[in-house]
């Protein structure tokens, strides 16, 4: 495997490309197998990008573990590990993307400009690497949905493919936040994917609602931020005709930001 800040080192044939910001756990390499069923080379990103973090203390407590990243990214097939530096990315001014009303709502209002921060770093990364493919997780299913609507109205040409959520044994899904959980934080949080789970086999809008909402509050030490259903084609909230729905959880676990979804498919009366 090929570890360069230069792109010039590699930017040529047909490449898949996973953009991340290190850290990397099951997760990534998850996202960079799928990556390996694509492309003729596939490229995998480290880059903290400072513009989507809402203070410096969050972006100096972000988990930097650079010589499991690459053992992790050349087993899940990785054949380029690229470094760049921030001048790399930002060499002069920045040249902002706005993420429109979607980027104001849920993930949006908790995080000011979060995703503004997102998209101008993924603009650039595209820019950049000329991927034929990139593949973002469903787990944040916010940031896929505006990356998509990102690369429509920009027509940029690659193909943003999605990739599954990928859960530990107990039904959590993987991030690289969860280090910071305590074994008592873990079992609170558990309390996302049980109430995703029950909502999903309801059979109205109305009673997955009512579902998610009572399995949410019945975890004491869960501080919930959001939790709603959406239509997966607007992002508005879903209706009863809605042909596809997802929930979406968003809250703290002692502090810990954590966030998940689930489709809810129509369940049989």
């Amino acid at each position: 495997m090929l570890i360069t800040s230069n792109t010039q080192e590699f930017r040529a044939g047909n490449i898949a490309f996973v953009p991340t910001m290190g850290a990397l756990h099951k997760g990534h390499a998850s996202l960079i197998n799928q990556a390996r069923q694509l492309g003729e080379k596939v490229v995998v990103s480290i880059f903290v990008n400072p513009l989507q973090f809402e203070n410096k203390s969050d972006l100096e407590k972000y988990p930097s573990t650079p010589e499991m990243d690459a053992e992790i990214a050349e087993s899940a097939g990785a054949d380029v590990l690229w470094l760049p530096n921030t001048s790399d990315i930002y060499p002069g001014e920045i040249k902002t993307v706005e993420p429109g009303p979607i980027g104001n709502i849920f993930e949006g209002e908790s995080r000011p400009a979060h995703f503004q921060g997102v998209l101008t770093v993924v603009k650039r990364l595209f820019d950049l690497v000329q991927p034929h493919w990139a593949i973002f997780g469903e787990k944040d299913y916010q940031q896929l949905f505006l990356i998509q609507q990102m690369v429509r109205e920009l027509q940029i040409p690659v193909s943003v493919v999605p990739g599954e959520t990928v859960r530990d044994l107990d039904g959590l899904a993987i991030s690289s936040r969860n280090v910071r959980l305590s074994e008592q934080d873990r079992n609170a949080a558990l309390v996302i994917s049980r109430a995703l789970n029950s909502a999903r086999g309801m059979h109205t809008l109305s009673a997955k609602q009512e579902t998610l909402d009572e399995a949410l509050f019945s975890e004491p030490l869960f501080r919930r931020d959001y939790a709603c259903i959406i239509d997966e084609a607007t992002f508005e909230l879903a209706s009863e005709t809605t042909v596809s729905k997802r929930a979406l959880v968003a809250g703290w676990v002692n502090g810990v930001r954590l966030i998940d979804n689930m489709p809810m498919k129509v369940s049989a009366q």
